[in-house]
């Protein structure tokens, strides 16, 4: 069972790898004929380097189809173009270049920002290691960049204030102030005796201002 489970993700991950790519891995017509299956596809891989790897880390779809999945998912869901200039070098934070795979053969590169100040950062340049024509361009990486280098190997601490996928740019992503429910509620009753007391001056004024309307009158009237 364990074995069908890790050839089904390593097929998973082989179909992301080719379409993230697109590195044309579909048959040639003269190898699709009657009779000829298509070529198998190899499978994809993933290497990651940058602070605190003494050497870079190796993740291949045959052995760890999840971890390379997850890297590659952190990558495969941008544009043709992205923002010309990023944050300030010294908002970036530490960073890890990874290369995508495809067997042996190096196909796109992408430099990641986890902890980049307002969010992680992803910056693909416009050298690829395929000599594909691209454009370079920064882009707004997922929330969970940080958990997803971590379980895959990079020596990051863990980060506990996940929301929704992940965290990003080492802060955050709700105010440590709005976790803090006795505060808040103070504040609401604090709102509500002001409002109070807003409204019984108002109807003071009024009451006083209808009694001083009603004498007159009835002055008038004798």
């Amino acid at each position: 069972m364990a074995k069908r489970v890790r050839r089904l993700l390593g097929m998973v991950v082989a179909v992301t790898a080719a379409a993230v790519l697109s590195i044309g891995m579909a048959a040639p017509a003269w190898a699709t004929g009657p009779g000829r299956a298509a070529p198998k596809p190899p499978p994809a891989g993933v290497d990651i380097t940058g602070d605190g790897l003494t050497e870079p880390l190796r993740l291949r779809a045959d052995s760890q189809p999840a971890h390379v999945l997850a890297v590659i998912d952190q990558v495969n869901w941008f544009g043709r173009t992205g923002a010309a200039t990023g944050p300030r070098a010294v908002d970036l934070g530490p960073k890890y270049t990874i290369v995508v795979l495809a067997g042996d053969v190096p196909k796109q590169t992408f430099v990641l920002y986890p902890f980049a100040k307002g969010g992680p950062r992803v910056y693909r340049p416009a050298k690829q290691p395929d000599s594909r024509k691209t454009s370079a361009g920064w882009f707004l990486g997922r929330l969970n960049m940080s958990e997803t280098l971590r379980t895959a190997g990079v020596p990051l601490e863990r980060q506990f204030d996940t929301v929704s996928g992940g965290v990003g740019g080492g802060e955050r992503v709700i105010p440590e102030d709005s976790l803090n429910p006795g505060k808040d509620i103070d504040e609401a009753i604090n709102e509500l005796q002001r409002l109070l007391l807003l409204n019984a001056g108002v109807m003071l004024v009024i009451t006083s201002g209808l009694a001083g309307i009603a004498l007159l009158i009835r002055r008038r009237t004798r």
